[in-house]
């Protein structure tokens, strides 16, 4: 089996190194851009999108063999009032976003495609997460630190925000980006494959 991991996330890829799975990055060129406003079908989309797009590139370049595997996923932040949160696009965004999340539980959802050979399957994962009351100046000093800046929702689970994160139910690491139990379910039932 060779693993083809369609994303460009740092984090994505150190899920899968700490898994022990070798598996070499192919960055996707894919149309980001979709009007759907349901979040678990917006993601199950663009992951799509990934990794076709890189199946296309590896094909045009005579890599693409029937024993690649190829992954894509993206992950999405649904606040309490269903609005679709991705990264944010400058600080007094993300700031906007911070405070839609303080005090409250939302929802995380990151889809993930496998492809290989004529096979394609989409999935997703929830996971509901609560965040205590932020003062603005705490939101003002995480915004300014740039960590959210490139995170969905405009915090990552794994970082500074940890400290105000009262709660989550379900798949932690889907938080972070890559939903490993829907991963390796979706690779056992649906490929007769394993990544460990």
């Amino acid at each position: 089996m060779e693993f083809v991991l369609a994303s460009a996330s740092p984090r994505r890829r150190e899920i899968l190194s700490h898994l022990g799975l070798e598996f070499c990055v192919v960055c996707a060129d894919a149309d980001e851009t979709s009007d759907e406003r349901d979040g678990a079908r917006l993601v199950e989309i663009l992951s799509h999108r990934k990794a076709t797009a890189v199946q296309a590139a590896l094909r045009a370049a005579g890599k693409l063999t029937e024993d690649t595997v190829i992954l894509a996923a993206d992950t999405v932040v649904v606040s309490p009032d269903g609005e679709i949160l991705g990264k944010p696009r400058d600080r007094a965004d993300a700031l906007r976003m911070l405070r839609l999340l303080s005090d409250r539980t939302h929802s995380v959802i990151s889809g993930i495609c496998v492809l290989r050979g004529d096979k394609i399957v989409t999935a997703h994962e929830v996971t509901e997460v609560t965040f205590a009351l932020l003062s603005e100046e705490i939101m003002e000093k995480y915004v300014d630190s740039g960590e959210p800046m490139d995170k969905a929702g405009a915090y990552g689970i794994q970082d500074t925000a940890s400290l105000w994160i009262s709660g989550i139910r379900g798949d932690y690491f889907n938080v972070v980006g890559l939903p490993v139990y829907r991963l390796e379910t979706t690779l056992r039932e649906q490929f007769g494959l394993s990544i460990w």
